[in-house]
């Protein structure tokens, strides 16, 4: 008697094997790779974002005067620097020469306000100046920019 043995049931075992546990094709996108960048990119633009704000560093007063509401048209600016600058539109010009650049400025402008941003240090003088030659070539409207937060004023 001479026995045959097949092998074909080992192979039956391995091919289920191979079917149950085999990966299928995910036809669906991945989004988790996308939403981690995504928060990186977030988390990067939230802490750049206050550092990329341009401007002259001067320390303003503190008031207590309410936020004005936002402008269609970028205001005409002139600061006036604690160490004894004079800037229109964040250029430095000369004392004589303020007038003369703002009317050039606010010659393609409908909109003739000025904001006035001075250093809390600068003399009174200096301003008052500033504020007469403005007044005398019809500039009007004059804001000052100041800091929120300041003390309230009460009787």
């Amino acid at each position: 008697m001479v026995m045959e043995f097949h092998y074909s049931g080992a192979r039956r075992i391995k091919r289920r094997y191979h079917q149950k546990f085999r990966q299928k094709l995910i036809s669906e996108i991945n989004v988790t790779p996308f939403v981690d960048v995504m928060l990186v990119l977030l988390i990067v633009f939230m802490v750049a974002a206050p550092l990329m704000t341009v401007g002259v560093p001067v320390k303003l007063p503190k008031t207590a005067a309410k936020i004005l509401p936002n402008q269609l048209e970028v205001p005409l600016e002139i600061t006036l620097t604690g160490s004894g600058k004079y800037l229109v539109m964040k250029t430095p010009v000369k004392l004589n020469e303020l007038i003369s650049k703002l009317d050039i400025i606010s010659e393609q402008r409908k909109n003739k306000e000025v904001f006035l941003r001075v250093d809390g240090v600068v003399k009174y003088e200096k301003v008052a100046q500033v504020i007469g030659a403005l007044n005398r070539r019809g500039y009007l409207k004059i804001t000052f920019v100041t800091d929120n937060d300041g003390p309230l004023l009460t009787n």
